[in-house]
């Protein structure tokens, strides 16, 4: 049947047929994790640290599955994202500290990514950096404004594929692989601020705010635009099939974007740090400097695939930005409109793009942003994840679809090792 709101040709009850039809907002959200922000972490922590960070990327996976299980949970469940919720059953200040804290984050990465977009094309093409950050603000913002829903969506998971540039690059590099699994299997923590800092990045970039808000937010979206379906508090003759197909969509999305990491920061650990190059300290610059080491094709494949991460994460995090500001407000939100029905929500799209590309044009050195918004991500992810686990439990939110056990007691692992790790990160700064 056609879907007249977003364009989809589905069932009665919402379901394609098809693997790649199940993947979506998990898929979409893991992916976009792989920004130019988390290139540029990866790539310097693998430069800095060798393959004795490989562990984190091992270790935060399913911490960061259940995470993003438990948010698209709320949005599907209640039909709402998260800062809805919010706004519907807590206090305003808590709600206006939270989409306060988002839009900050938000819009650092959103001028981390432009800039080290503008850059990787300036080192393939040559030309100025500053016209490629304006011209790829535009196209994401037009891109999210005036493409249909369903092409949006189907646009995103193709740009997803883009990822795989990471995995060529590290099969053309020598990989000492006996090495990679004994430090990736068993953690080497070391008691040092950079090292701690490093792994406060790892975290922040793969268990981030603006994921949550996302993959809630498009969980409630795919409900508003999918003929049959209605939020499981109103039809619970939908949740097994649903929470089914979240399960499997959040965990793939979630290891390929754990994945995607790994590989790059195998990259920079096999060639920069083997050869004494220990300060990367942008996705661009990573690219710049294999090209001597692994050659012209490891270079240009790195810096293809930090445009293509780009073009995918800058729009969920414009668009994060205005579903949490519109369900704060309560504008219509959602992508599956028409511009000239949520003005305000579309408005709040292109509002938070233009601050990142304000970042990027007032010479806020871009460099140390990619780096430090992946370690304000890991900070301001802590109060948020507290509220997600105490909304998920509560039955006045989710009626009977309250957490699992299993799933609530992963949740609040995750929220306490985030926690530890941003105290510990504050305590060596404080004791240096």
């Amino acid at each position: 049947m056609l879907n007249h709101r977003s364009g989809n040709v589905e069932g009665s009850a919402g379901t394609k047929t098809g693997a790649f039809a199940v993947l979506g907002p998990g898929l979409i959200t893991g992916a976009s994790d792989d920004d130019p922000s988390g290139i540029a972490t990866y790539s310097q922590v693998g430069a800095q640290f060798g393959f004795g960070m490989s562990w984190v990327m091992l270790f935060s996976y399913p911490l960061m599955a259940a995470t993003q299980e438990i948010s698209a949970r709320i949005g599907r469940v209640t039909g709402h994202g998260i800062a809805g919720n919010i706004r519907a059953h807590y206090s305003p200040w808590l709600l206006r500290a939270v989409v306060g804290l988002l839009l900050v984050a938000n819009i650092i990465n959103i001028g981390a990514d432009l800039g080290a977009m503008g850059d990787a094309l300036t080192l393939l093409l040559g030309g100025p950096a500053g016209l490629y950050v304006v011209l790829f603000a535009a196209g994401c913002v037009a891109l999210e404004i005036f493409s249909r829903y369903a092409r949006y969506v189907s646009i995103l998971k193709w740009l997803t594929l883009t990822l795989f540039a990471y995995v060529a690059v590290v099969l053309v590099v020598d990989m000492p692989w006996g090495q990679v699994l004994r430090e990736t299997v068993v953690p080497t923590i070391v008691l040092d601020k950079d090292y701690i800092v490093g792994v406060v990045a790892v975290l922040g970039t793969t268990i981030s705010p603006y994921l949550f808000f996302w993959q809630s937010s498009d969980e409630a979206e795919k409900e508003r635009t999918t003929r049959g379906a209605r939020s499981l508090l109103k039809a619970p003759q939908q949740a097994a099939a649903e929470l089914h197909r979240i399960r499997i969509d959040t965990y793939i999305g979630m290891g390929f974007s754990n994945l995607i990491g790994l590989c790059i920061l195998l990259t920079t650990a096999a060639t920069l740090h083997a050869r004494g190059i220990a300060n990367i300290e942008s996705s661009a610059q990573a690219a710049e400097a294999l090209r001597p080491i692994a050659g012209d094709f490891a270079f240009a494949v790195f810096a293809i695939g930090i445009i293509g991460t780009g073009l995918l994460a800058v729009p969920v995090l414009a668009g994060s930005a205005a579903y949490a500001v519109g369900e704060a407000l309560k504008w219509p939100t959602g992508l599956g409109r028409k511009p000239k029905k949520a003005k305000a929500f579309y408005g709040a799209v292109a509002v938070a793009t233009l601050g990142g590309v304000g970042i990027d044009l007032v010479n806020v050195d871009p460099i140390r942003a990619l780096f430090w918004s992946a370690v304000i991500n890991g900070v301001v992810a802590v109060p948020v994840m507290a509220v997600m686990m105490l909304m998920a439990a509560a039955p006045r939110v989710m009626g009977r679809w309250t957490l699992s056990r299993p799933l609530r007691i992963m949740g609040w692992v995750s929220t306490a090792v985030m926690a530890v790790t941003v105290v510990a990160m504050a305590a060596t700064w404080l004791w240096a």
